[in-house]
C-alpha cells in the first residue's frame, strides 16, 4: 500500500469512457532528468513511483533512478515489485510445492496459513513435459499427449489442486503452447489495470518468469526477466525484488535483413557481439530510426535470446508495432487504446529523434547479417553457413576417439542405459555397399574434407543405410526463440514445399520433430495449405511445448542409437532453440547446433553436418537436375505473402478464447481440495521439502566456515544445465537407485525436470550430468568426485556428499567463470544447499545463479581479480577455512572474506575472496538462511 507521493506524481488518466489512477513520471517536479533515460529506467522509476512507502522506497531511491548517472558503475539499491509472475511446469510445480510447505510453516510458527497466497497475478503454463516418444507419423501428437498424462498425472493432479487453492493462481493445461510465445500472445498487458484502495490503477506491466527466457516479453514492452524459483515464490508473496539500478547498453540497429538471412541469424549475431562486449547484470535496449522497421515477431526473437547474451532484458519501447501486434493477437480495444494512452501519457512512447542516455552504445546493420549457425555446444558460437563444413571438422577433433587415445569428450559408454536400446548388432559398412541392387544412402561426406571417419551400416524397418560421424540424428523445430516467428516458421514450411516438389527427402536417419509454440502456428500452416509438404518431409506435429530445446528429445530409434553408442560416433542435433548445452539435448548426441527453422530442414535433408550447400547438391530432381539450397530458398516477398493470406485476428481469438479449461483429460483429472495439502509419503514425484524443519521465529547466527572439503572443482562455463540436469535420468545413477528402490519401472523414470517436485530425486540429480567434468578426477564424466574421508576414492557426488554430512565435514565448490550461466534453474541451488556445500567460490557468476544460491543460503564468494584456482594452485585437495563470515551477524557486509586452502603436507595458500553479496536485501536473505525463510518470518510475524 502506497503511503508516500513525494513528488505529487498521482494523477488521472482518460482513456474513452474509463478513467485510470496513474503515478505520472513525465515532467514531475524535481524528476526533470526522467526525460532522458532508457525507456526500461523509466519504467523501474514508474515503479518506485507508484511503491513508494518512506521505507523499503523512499523518495532517495526515486531521485537516485531520475538522476541516474549512466556513466557510474551500479552502487544503488532499489526494491523492484513485479506486476506479475509467470511460471512453466517444471520451475512452477516446486514453486507451488514450496508455497504448500510454507502454509504448514507459517502456521507453526503462529501465522495465518492463508496469508501464503499470491498477491501478484502468477500464470504458470505447463509446457516443459512433452516429450518426443512418437515423430514422424499422423497420431504422433495424440500418443506424445496421451504419454505425458500417464507420467505426469501425479504433477498434474497437485497443479489442478493448488488452481484452486491458491487465489490469483492460473494454469494453462498442457498442449496449448510454450510458456513465452502463450505470454505474448495472450497473457502480457503490456499496460496493467488492478483495483488498488478502490481505484482502478493502471501502470506498466513488469513481469518476472521461472525461466531465463521470459526475456521474450521485452519484444513487446514489457519489462521482465527470468529469476530463480524461489525469487519468483517471494515476488508472489508481494516481496520487492532487491536490485542495483543497472548499467543500460544501448543497441541501435540499422539496415534491413536481407534475402536469404533470417531473424534467427540476427539473434545470432546479436548474441556473439554482445557476449563479446561483456553485458552480464546490465540492461540492453534497442533505439533508434531502425527500430521501427523490425517486426514485433523479430523483436520477441531478439528479446528471448537475453539470457545468451547474458543481459538481464533486452527491451523495446513501445511504438504502433506493438499496438498492430496487440490487434492482431485478440487484445481488445480498450486494452490497445489504453496502452498507447498510457505510454505516450508517461513518455514510454518511441521519439526515434530523442536519443536516451546510454551507459554503453552498439551497433548493427542488419543488412550485413549472413546466414549463421550456432555450436557445437554454446549459443554465442556463431559460425557463418558458408564456414559450416570447414568448421564441423575441425571442432569434431574434440569429440572423436582414435584408436585408444580420447581427442576431447568422448561418448561416455554408461549413456546406453539413458535411453535402453535394442539388441540387435549393428552392421559394420564395409560390407557390399548396396542392399538388393538399390544404393545405400549415406552420411559420409563427399565434400573432400579430412576429417576423422567411422561409417557404420544400419538397418532400420527394412531400410539400410551408413551412418557416421557428423550424421544428423535430430533436426527439430522447437523452442520459443524461433516458433513464435512467423516469418521463420513459414519460410520452413515453403522449403519444405519447395523440396518436397523437387522430389527431395529426408536422410532416413535423422529424427525429425515438429513442436510449435502454440496453436496458432498450427492454424496458419493449416489455413496454407503446408502441413502435406511438411509431413512429407517427416514434420509431424509432435506437441505443443519446449522439447528437444529442453532435453525433452526422446529417444533415438533402437537401432541408431545401438550404432552410436557401440561405435562412439560423434553424431550432430539440429535445432531451432536457444541452448545447445554440452549433455542437454540427447545422451546419444555430442555435437549440437543452434539454427533457423528452415535451415534445420535444410540439414535434414543434407543428413550430415559435413555438408557445403553452397557446392554440394540435397538431391537430384525428377529430370536427374541436381538440386542446390539456393534452388528451394523461398524468398522474402513469397514468405511474406503467405503470412500475409493466412495469419488473421480471428485464429488467435479462437485459440485463446478458453485457453485456462482444457481439453478431456485435463479436467477428467481427479483434483484434491483444501487449503492444505495432503503429501502422499509414497510420491515419488511431490514430496514436502525440508527447508522449513525446525525453524524458529528468530534466525540463528551464520558461523565462519571450518575444515570444509572440495565436493568439486569445476572449469569455465559449467551451465545450470551441468548443476542440474533436466533430461533423462541413468538406471546407475544416485536418482535411478532410489526411484527403482521405490517401485518405478526404468521405462517410467521420467525425467529430472519432471520431478523437481521431489527433493530426494533432485539432491541425487545434482551435478549429475552426464557431461559434467570434476576435474577432481582425470578424464572422468559425470557425477563424480572424490571422498577424501575414505582416501580420495572415486564415488558419486552425492554418496559423497551424505559421507560428509554424516561427518559433519562442509563443503565447498571450486569454479571458473561464467559458473551458473544457461536456464534460471532454483534446483541447482537448492540441490547445491542440500549437499552440504556452505560456499562456492568462481571466477565469476551468471546473474541468477548467483542471485539462488543466496536465496538458498549458500555463500557466493568470488577469486580475487585475475586469480583462479589454478593460478592459486589450488587442486581441489586442500581444505578450507573461510574467516569473516559471523560479522554479517551484526549487520555488516564485509566486501570481501579471508580463505585459506592448507594442503595435505600442511602449506598453506590464503587469499581475500570477494563477497558476491550485492545489496542489503540480499545480505538479509542469506543471514535467514534464505529468502523464503526471510519471507516466511515477515509473513508470520
Amino acid at each position: 500500500m502506497v503511503v508516500s507521493d513525494s513528488f505529487g506524481a498521482k494523477s488521472t488518466l482518460k482513456v474513452g469512457d474509463n478513467e485510470y489512477a496513474i503515478h505520472r513520471i513525465k515532467d514531475v517536479e524535481g524528476l526533470e532528468g526522467a526525460a532522458t533515460l532508457p525507456y526500461s529506467l523509466k519504467v523501474l522509476l514508474e515503479n518506485l513511483v507508484r511503491t513508494e512507502d518512506g521505507e523499503n522506497i523512499t523518495a532517495e531511491h526515486i531521485k537516485a533512478i531520475a538522476d541516474w548517472d549512466e556513466n557510474a558503475e551500479p552502487s544503488v539499491e532499489i526494491q523492484f515489485t513485479p506486476a506479475r509472475v509467470i511460471m512453466q511446469d517444471f520451475t512452477g510445480v516446486p514453486c507451488i510445492v514450496d508455497l504448500a510447505t510454507m502454509r504448514e510453516a507459517v502456521a507453526e510458527l503462529g501465522g495465518d496459513a492463508d496469508r501464503i497466497n499470491p498477491l501478484a497475478p502468477a500464470e504458470m503454463v505447463i509446457d516443459h513435459s512433452v516429450i518426443i516418444d512418437v515423430f514422424g507419423r499422423p497420431d504422433a501428437f495424440e500418443k506424445n499427449v496421451e504419454i505425458e498424462y500417464e507420467r505426469n498425472q501425479e504433477r498434474y493432479q497437485f497443479l489442478r489442486w493448488g488452481q484452486t487453492a491458491f487465489d490469483d493462481f492460473k494454469v494453462v493445461p498442457p498442449g496449448t503452447g510454450i510458456v513465452h510465445q502463450v505470454n505474448i500472445e495472450h497473457l502480457a498487458r503490456v499496460a496493467m489495470t488492478r483495483e488498488v484502495d478502490g481505484e482502478l490503477t493502471a501502470y506498466p506491466d513488469t513481469c518476472v518468469g521461472t525461466d531465463s527466457h521470459t526475456t521474450m516479453e521485452n519484444g513487446i514492452g514489457v519489462l521482465g526477466w527470468g529469476v530463480g524459483g524461489i525469487e519468483a515464490e517471494a515476488a508472489m508473496l508481494g516481496q520487492p525484488i532487491s536490485m542495483l539500478i543497472p548499467r543500460v547498453v544501448g543497441f541501435k540497429l540499422t539496415g534491413e535483413i536481407p534475402a536469404g538471412a533470417t531473424a534467427t541469424d540476427v539473434v545470432l549475431t546479436i548474441t556473439e557481439m554482445l557476449r563479446e562486449h561483456g553485458v552480464v547484470g546490465k540492461f540492453v535496449e534497442f533505439y533508434g530510426e531502425g527500430v521501427a522497421s523490425v517486426p514485433l515477431a523479430n523483436r520477441a526473437t531478439i528479446g528471448n535470446m537475453s539470457p545468451e547474451f547474458g543481459s538481464t532484458c533486452a527491451i523495446f519501447p513501445v511504438d504502433d508495432i506493438t499496438l498492430d501486434y496487440l490487434r492482431l493477437t485478440g487484445r481488445s480495444d480498450e486494452q490497445v487504446a489504453l496502452v498507447e494512452a498510457y505510454a505516450k501519457e508517461q513518455g514510454l512512447w518511441h521519439d526515434p529523434s530523442v536519443e536516451p542516455r546510454f551507459s554503453e552504445r552498439l551497433e548493427l546493420d542488419l543488412s550485413t547479417v549472413v546466414p549463421s549457425i550456432a555450436g557445437p555446444k554454446r549459443p554465442q558460437d556463431r559460425i557463418e553457413l558458408t564456414k559450416a563444413a570447414e568448421q564441423f571438422r575441425a571442432d569434431l577433433q574434440n569429440y572423436v576417439v582414435e584408436g585408444n587415445e580420447v581427442q576431447g569428450s568422448a561418448v561416455d559408454k554408461e549413456l546406453a542405459d539413458s535411453f535402453p536400446a535394442s539388441d540387435a548388432p549393428a552392421q559394420d559398412a564395409s560390407e557390399e555397399a548396396t542392399e538388393a541392387g538399390k544404393p545405400v544412402r549415406s552420411a559420409i561426406s563427399t565434400n573432400g574434407g579430412q576429417r576423422p571417419s567411422k561409417p557404420v551400416r544400419v538397418t532400420v524397418d527394412g531400410e539400410t543405410f551408413e551412418i557416421d560421424h557428423g550424421a544428423v540424428a535430430i533436426a527439430s523445430i522447437t523452442s520459443c526463440t524461433n516458433t513464435s516467428n512467423p516469418s521463420v516458421m513459414m519460410a520452413a514450411a515453403l522449403l519444405a514445399k519447395n523440396a518436397v516438389e523437387k522430389g527431395l527427402s529426408v536422410a532416413p536417419w535423422v529424427k525429425t520433430s515438429m513442436a510449435p509454440g502454440s496453436q496458432v502456428v498450427t492454424g496458419y500452416y493449416d489455413a496454407a495449405g503446408m502441413w502435406p509438404y511438411l509431413e512429407k518431409l517427416g514434420y509431424h506435429l509432435v506437441g505443443y511445448g519446449c522439447t528437444t530445446c529442453i532435453g525433452n528429445s526422446g529417444p533415438l530409434t533402437e537401432e541408431i542409437s545401438q550404432a552410436i553408442t557401440e561405435n562412439d560416433l560423434a553424431v550432430v542435433s539440429v535445432l531451432s532453440g536457444n541452448r545447445n548445452f554440452e549433455g542437454r539435448i540427447n545422451p546419444d548426441v555430442k555435437m549440437n547446433y543452434l539454427a533457423s527453422p528452415p535451415l534445420v530442414i535444410a540439414y535434414a535433408l543434407a543428413g550430415t553436418m559435413d555438408f557445403d550447400f553452397e557446392s554440394q547438391p540435397l538431391g537430384q530432381d525428377a529430370e536427374g537436375k541436381d538440386v542446390f539450397l539456393k534452388d528451394i530458398w523461398p524468398s522474402p516477398e513469397e514468405v511474406e505473402a503467405t503470412i500475409k493470406e493466412a495469419i488473421t485476428k480471428d485464429l488467435f481469438v479462437k485459440d485463446y478464447a478458453d485457453v485456462f479449461a482444457g481439453d478431456e483429460r485435463w479436467q477428467g483429472l481427479e483434483t484434491p481440495e483444501g487449503s492444505t495439502f495432503e503429501w502422499d509419503g509414497e510420491s515419488t514425484y511431490v514430496r514436502k521439502p525440508p527447508y522449513f524443519e525446525g525453524m524458529s521465529m528468530e534466525p540463528s547466527d551464520v558461523a565462519d566456515v571450518k575444515g570444509a572439503r572440495v565436493l568439486a572443482l569445476l572449469g569455465d562455463s559449467v551451465t545450470t544445465d551441468h548443476i542440474s540436469p533436466a533430461g533423462s535420468i541413468k538406471g546407475d545413477s544416485p536418482a535411478g537407485k532410489y526411484l527403482a528402490e521405490h517401485g518405478v519401472e526404468r521405462k517410467d523414470f521420467n525425467s529430472y525436470g519432471s520431478r523437481r517436485g521431489n527433493h530426494e530425486v533432485m539432491v541425487r540429480g545434482t551435478f549429475a550430468n552426464i557431461r559434467l567434468k570434476n576435474l577432481l578426477l582425470d578424464g572422468v564424466e559425470g557425477g563424480f568426485t572424490r571422498n577424501f574421508l575414505a582416501g580420495g576414492e572415486q564415488t558419486t557426488i552425492f554418496e559423497a556428499s551424505q559421507a560428509y554430512q554424516e561427518a559433519g565435514v562442509p563443503l565447498v565448490v571450486l569454479a571458473g567463470k561464467e559458473y551458473g550461466s544457461g536456464s534460471s534453474r532454483d534446483w541447482a541451488a537448492k540441490g547445491t544447499r542440500l549437499l552440504g556445500v556452505k560456499a562456492v567460490i568462481a571466477q565469476s557468476y551468471e546473474r541468477i545463479h548467483r542471485s539462488n544460491l543466496i536465496g538458498m543460503g549458500v555463500l557466493p564468494l568470488q577469486f580475487p581479480e585475475g586469480e583462479s584456482a589454478e593460478s592459486l594452485g589450488l587442486d581441489g585437495t586442500e581444505t578450507f577455512d573461510i574467516e569473516g563470515i559471523e560479522a554479517f551477524n551484526a549487520g555488516e557486509r564485509p566486501k570481501t572474506l579471508k580463505v585459506t586452502a592448507t594442503k595435505e603436507g600442511g602449506e598453506s595458500v590464503s587469499f581475500d575472496a570477494v563477497v558476491r553479496i550485492d545489496t542489503p536485501g540480499e545480505m538479509s536473505y542469506y543471514r535467514n538462511d534464505g529468502i523464503l525463510q526471510y519471507v516466511l518470518r515477515q509473513l508470520a510475524a
